[in-house]
């Protein structure tokens, strides 16, 4: 049986349903843009890949976690998928893609600018990166998972020495999203109104991952627990894909090489 944590969100928890749905539609709002030959860096445990596979020709995943490569190998026997620590993307080729996606990923990762290099550089000419993470203005307290989390100019930044064309978009939440997001805002703060010394900012991550997942975990089963249908009743479709990467809960960048 999986063991899910707070950062490897669950679409069997009913309480991991509001994130769930976000992260799904970063999958849905790739489909129409994703063609031939796909990389996905950071494939975690295949929730799009079903979405995305009517648009491709061969896809390749990539995954730091073993059983999680074992799993999907058997589950989907017609891709690949490979044990990947990156960056660099070693095992693959220069120009050898028509898109890479990589979702809630770059946030994970020290050396951020290989990170793009990379992907730019295993891209055919032309071709295209998509990429979503959170936007640091709608996050609610620091999570230890994370190395960085970006606003949409530093990300932008970033990506500009590096590819072609840059088109930033969002993921955006309607009224019932943002009711929710609400609530959850609220709720964190019962927990954080005792750090009173910072220590969230302070402490080094490793100190930090434990007691976020346990409190992180009791936030979202009161939140269930509290709002009901609030947590429930969240699609996809409450998660549109808006221009203005300022007021998106995650940033939905398409990069081209």
């Amino acid at each position: 049986m999986a063991t899910y944590t707070t950062e490897i969100t669950s679409d069997k928890l009913i309480s991991d349903n509001p994130i769930h749905q976000r992260l799904l539609k970063a999958y849905l709002a790739a489909k129409p843009l994703v063609q031939g030959n796909l990389l996905e860096v950071g494939c975690g445990e295949g929730r799009g890949i079903e979405i995305l596979a009517s648009q491709i020709d061969s896809y390749l995943g990539l995954d730091k976690i073993p059983e999680v490569i074992g799993m999907l190998s058997g589950k989907f026997p017609d891709y690949s998928f490979q044990t990947a620590h990156i960056p660099p993307l070693s095992e693959i080729p220069t120009d050898t893609y028509d898109t890479v996606v990589s979702f809630q990923v770059i946030e994970h990762i020290e050396n951020d600018r290989l990170f793009l290099q990379e992907l730019h550089r295993v891209l055919k000419p032309g071709g295209q990166a998509i990429i979503s993470t959170p936007n640091i203005n709608f996050s609610l307290s620091r999570n230890p998972w994370h190395v960085r989390e970006y606003t949409p100019e530093q990300l932008r930044s970033l990506c500009e020495p590096i590819f072609s064309t840059i088109i930033t978009k969002g993921i955006g939440g309607n009224a019932k999203v943002m009711e929710y997001h609400e609530a959850n805002r609220k709720s964190v703060r019962k927990f954080t109104r005792w750090d009173i010394l910072n220590l969230q900012y302070r402490l080094p991550a490793t100190v930090l991952k434990v007691p976020y997942e346990v409190l992180n975990r009791i936030n979202r089963n009161a939140l269930h627990r509290q709002e009901g249908k609030k947590v429930t009743d969240i699609t996809h479709e409450d998660y549109p894909l808006i221009d203005d990467p300022t007021q998106a809960l995650d940033l939905f960048y398409i990069l081209t090489k």
